[in-house]
């Protein structure tokens, strides 16, 4: 199961690179919107659904497989102390943040404060941590996988977490394109669960547009953040209150 859903997400990598839309999969195979984004969405697809997909956008199964062993050899995680070199490193950590947003070597010189010989060392460094591979005239390609994350309570996630509670949710939210939404109240388990798929559809969404803009000029995109959380919680004023 978990290979067929890798094997699925290297199809989505595939529908996205040649620009064919989950619209153009249902007039393709006479099947509802809806119905292609939940097949996506659950990673739940018979082989020959797979292998009509592929008939849709003139590739064989064969080298749908064979791009997915390709992926197979990208990195997915960082080790600890890499993390850690990362995070003690500033300039480090913003090559890397600027090439997983796709950024060249030319445009990560011509936006930020870093000089050409450090950006070559900082490259030089992601590579030995095989986040990117440098290759002649300072061209980048990326090397982490599509499922890549950092490591659970980690180096870089536990940086972030004081990011966030410092600066990003300290910061001025309202308008149409910085919305803050907060809710509370008594939810199920079971509707905690569909909270959760939802979180994913989101996220899944998120990478889909990211992975879609990136082929945009650079001075057509915007730094955001979006922060997803839900935990059991009360708010502390009223626990006194709590029955005991």
């Amino acid at each position: 199961m978990a290979e067929t859903k890798a094997i699925i997400t290297t199809l989505k990598e595939l529908l996205r690179s040649k620009q064919t839309t989950y619209a153009d999969i249902a007039r393709g195979l006479d099947m509802s919107e809806a119905n292609v984004k939940r097949m996506f969405a659950t990673g739940r697809m018979a082989l020959e659904r797979i292998e009509s997909i592929c008939q849709l956008i003139d590739i064989e199964l064969s080298d749908l497989f064979q791009l997915y062993q390709e992926t197979r050899q990208k990195t997915v995680q960082l080790s600890t102390e890499q993390e850690r070199q990362l995070v003690d490193d500033t300039q480090l950590l913003l090559v890397a943040v600027c090439v997983r947003n796709h950024l060249t070597y030319e445009e990560i010189l011509q936006h930020y404060a870093i000089s050409s010989t450090d950006l070559i060392q900082r490259l030089a460094h992601l590579d030995r941590l095989k986040i990117i591979d440098l290759l002649p005239n300072n061209r980048i390609k990326l090397r982490i996988a599509e499922n890549f994350s950092w490591i659970p309570h980690g180096p870089i996630e536990r940086f972030y977490e004081q990011a966030i509670q410092n600066e990003f949710l300290k910061g001025r939210f309202g308008g149409e394109n910085n919305p803050r939404l907060f809710l509370s109240g008594l939810l199920s388990e079971s509707s905690q669960m569909v909270m959760a798929r939802r979180f994913q559809l989101i996220s899944d969404e998120f990478t889909q547009l990211h992975r879609q803009d990136c082929k945009l000029p650079i001075n057509k995109l915007h730094s955001v953040g979006i922060l997803l959380a839900m935990r059991r919680w009360e708010f502390s004023v009223l626990k006194p209150y709590s029955a005991k």
